[in-house]
């Protein structure tokens, strides 16, 4: 433990999980994952709420549309399902049944809770009289009001620490994306408290349909994109997740879950000699599926709305006719001297096409063409990749030329 306590941390890269492989669904035993943890002593609900925080700033960064993220506790479940007559032998398949929720509708969890658990329908009838319940502060003194949690001394703690989260999540200006939600019943083997999930609203899925749909003002077809995809090994993969995460049997409902977490703070102490416990709270994204969702929107109709470039070079100097290695050079020190993200062909004779194309495959979106005519007028010439404009420009004037057309187009 080397006596470390209290750590934030964040990594990005690839991790592991026990479990059988469903090649066929994109579902792996390796892949991509970008981690936050707090661990330590800290006041209650604040580290918890520093992470609703951080998932909040980062899916509105990404720009993938609405999103909500979904919060319920691992206490409040163990109460609720012992105030339902749930054996503790049965609890947490139950809830692994519960979780379900969001992918089926509640006549399919309860068969598979009376079939599949063991559950007598009575006890199935009031897991569903909570479970399919959400809101926010109001569902917290609903709760708090009834008389067959009022009994459960696990739930009542439970709802105090969610009302102090709330509370927490309206200080920090995202209460609106907040749902609490009791169908959520995640990783309930490790998670000691709060648990959150965040879920992209816009993905459904539509029965009438072959395939998923981005709905609301992400309208598009999925299915598309995914009949679409290359046959290449990474394509496949990409192709495979995106059925996995967005074609799900059932009714049009919402999936595309992107993040998920919660408190586990028993799980540190399991790997120290002397059991020390050090309460930790995280989440992770998956990096894959964000990728994956964040292509399926670039290859929307709405060009405009997602551009995803696998560069963050903004500019190809490229030469019209062989030679100009002094001129290419001199203007990409002038580029890189204003902090233009500037790049040329090595070679000594680049094909002014294949330079082009080079722009076009990586996602390059200006070209500063250099050409014998234009530089003897002391211009050159600027190209839009996308659009095929073409602008001459005074050589004086590019660098503003080319910040003004970022600016405009591409920095949005």
């Amino acid at each position: 433990m080397h006596k470390i306590k209290s750590i934030k941390r964040y990594q990005i890269g690839k991790v592991y999980r026990r479990d059988q492989p469903a090649m066929s669904r994109g579902r792996y035993r390796e892949f991509y994952q970008c981690d936050f943890d707090i661990a330590g002593d800290h006041g209650l609900m604040l580290a918890d709420a520093e992470c609703l925080r951080i998932i909040y700033e980062v899916l509105s960064e990404l720009d993938l549309g609405d999103f909500v993220i979904k919060i319920n506790h691992r206490r409040l479940l163990d109460g609720l399902f012992s105030a339902c007559n749930v054996p503790s032998d049965k609890f947490v398949s139950a809830c692994s049944s519960v979780d379900k929720l969001d992918k089926i509708p509640w006549e399919d969890v309860r068969r598979e809770l009376c079939e599949d658990r063991g559950l007598s329908p009575e006890a199935a009838d009031k897991i569903g009289s909570y479970v399919q319940l959400t809101g926010g502060l109001d569902l917290v003194e609903r709760l708090e009001s009834d008389e067959h949690l009022n009994n459960q001394s696990s739930a009542k703690a439970a709802l105090q620490e969610m009302r102090l989260l709330l509370d927490y999540c309206k200080a920090l200006g995202i209460e609106e994306r907040i749902s609490f939600d009791l169908s959520l019943a995640r990783g309930l083997d490790y998670y000691t408290g709060v648990i959150y999930e965040a879920v992209l609203k816009g993905f459904t899925y539509n029965p009438s349909n072959s395939g998923a749909e981005l709905t609301g003002s992400n309208e598009t077809n999925l299915n598309s994109f995914i009949k679409n995809k290359k046959s290449s090994k990474k394509d496949k993969k990409a192709k495979e997740q995106l059925e996995e995460d967005f074609v799900t049997p059932g009714e049009s409902m919402t999936v595309g879950s992107v993040a998920g977490g919660g408190r586990y703070d028993g799980l540190v102490g399991m790997f120290d000699s002397s059991g020390t416990r050090v309460p930790c709270v995280g989440f992770s994204f998956g990096v894959e599926r964000l990728l994956a969702i964040k292509e399926a929107l670039s290859n929307s109709s709405d060009k405009n709305k997602c551009n995803v470039r696998p560069t963050e070079t903004e500019v190809m100097v490229a030469g019209a006719h062989k030679g100009l290695i002094m001129q290419r050079l001199q203007c990409c020190q002038l580029l890189w001297n204003a902090k233009i993200k500037a790049t040329m062909s090595h070679k000594n004779h680049p094909k002014l096409l294949d330079q082009l194309q080079y722009c076009e495959s990586t996602g390059i979106p200006l070209a500063v063409v250099l050409g014998g005519s234009e530089l003897a007028r002391n211009t050159v010439k600027l190209r839009d990749i996308q659009t095929r404009e073409e602008y001459e420009v005074l050589y004086t004037d590019l660098v503003n030329k080319i910040k003004e057309v970022l600016s405009t187009k591409y920095h949005k």
